[in-house]
């Protein structure tokens, strides 16, 4: 993502030739619905910003456009134009655009940054300017204690995702396959309330937990961490992660010629390019939320078009709910227009059909998806848990790294 002008005229003009598909009256009178947001390009944020939102972004940018713009309750359709920078990773930056896009520009809606500490950050603004914003890549459960009532989170948050880890571990320790859990957790916002929330779910999971070691962000090596494990016969791995650390995890534990029967780690397992890097990451299982076996409308439409578009697919996670957020704004938009109040009302009150599956906002906080944990499994992350949501059966011990 460029800075500034260069990527305000670069989205704008994509907008402008997607917008040139619709009838020429209506080009003529439609004025442009500006949406705005940062994205880290750099950064230790990047690798999730590029892969989970700004993919998502720019097709549903396309697809509204080609349509001949965002239908407007009372309006028709109106292209839509992006104002984005790239916020680098750094929270401040964010914070200061943000200002700039509600206080200053006056845009008609804004999209949010990537990760919880960043959304978080930006909350406060949104609630000041009175912007509805819906966090695909926010977890906490903070926002149960703090009082933003414009942001909206819909992905799974600690308590459900640890709570899907918790009883798929509960399940392989009954069945006799694991006994020694070993967890890591980067000490970013992320990290600390996952582990918070994972702690006191394990007590009746009947584990043995070996240890528990946090480590700082961008950190270079892990491999103290993972040979300890190894030394200490742990039988099941959970790194609460970040993408960057997640890939250096893996890598240094086989390096290290570890290979526990459960290795699970966090943001970025879902990820498609993380299957590839360790040739097709077979059993290692993570966080999940969908894929494109999942019986929800428009969820292989989405996939296709998501491929087509970026020629990669999206994440097995929170890619789906970043599109998700976005076709929950373009119902609000086409139901009660641009009055961000309205908008607000309707966020409160209904429940979304999407290609996630149903959304329904309790309190700002999608009450309707439960934790999944998925599994890499012959190219696809499987879901595994809980059974009920299940689309393949769990292996156990995972097999040998490639």
């Amino acid at each position: 993502m460029n800075i500034g002008r260069r990527s305000f005229l670069k989205t704008t003009a994509a907008g402008a030739a997607a917008a040139a598909l619709a009838p020429r009256r209506s080009r003529a009178q439609a004025k442009a619905i500006r949406v705005g947001y940062t994205l880290s390009a750099t950064g230790p944020y990047s690798v999730g910003a590029g892969i989970t939102q700004a993919p998502n972004y720019s097709l549903w940018q396309e697809q509204v456009n080609a349509k001949g713009g965002l239908a407007v309750k009372g309006e028709g359709r109106r292209p839509i134009e992006f104002l984005s920078i790239d916020d680098r990773s750094e929270i401040e930056t964010a914070v200061r655009y943000y200002e700039k896009l509600m206080g200053e520009d006056k845009v008609d809606l804004i999209l949010p940054p990537w990760g919880t500490a960043m959304n978080f950050a930006v909350a406060p603004v949104a609630n000041k300017h009175g912007y509805p914003m819906i966090g695909p890549t926010v977890s906490s459960n903070k926002l149960k204690e703090l009082s933003f009532p414009y942001f909206y989170a819909i992905l799974q948050q600690p308590d459900a995702c640890m709570g899907a880890f918790a009883g798929f571990l509960k399940d392989l320790k009954t069945q006799g396959k694991v006994g020694k859990l070993g967890i890591a957790y980067v000490s970013d916002l992320f990290g600390i309330e996952m582990h918070a929330s994972l702690a006191p779910q394990l007590k009746d999971t009947g584990l043995e937990i070996v240890d528990t070691k946090s480590y700082a962000l961008g950190v270079k090596d892990l491999s103290p961490i993972l040979k300890g494990y190894k030394a200490a016969g742990v039988d099941a791995f959970l790194g609460l992660t970040y993408p960057p650390d997640n890939i250096l995890a893996t890598s240094q534990a086989k390096e290290s010629d570890w290979n526990p029967p459960v290795f699970m780690t966090a943001v970025g397992t879902a990820f498609p390019f993380y299957r590839d890097r360790f040739k097709g990451a077979e059993g290692v299982s993570g966080v999940a939320g969908w894929n494109p076996k999942m019986k929800y409308p428009g969820a292989r439409e989405y996939y296709d078009a998501h491929v087509k578009k970026h020629q990669k697919e999206p994440d097995r996670w929170a890619s789906a709910f970043a599109y998700a957020s976005l076709q929950i704004l373009e119902q609000c938009v086409g139901e009660v227009g641009l009055d961000r109040k309205r908008i607000k009302e309707m966020l409160d009150t209904t429940q979304f059909s999407t290609v996630a599956g149903p959304i329904k906002f309790t309190k700002g906080v999608n009450t309707t998806t439960p934790g999944m944990v998925g599994q890499w499994q012959k190219g696809e992350f499987e879901i595994v848990w809980p059974k009920s949501l299940a689309t393949a059966t769990v292996v156990v011990p995972k097999p040998a790294w490639a």
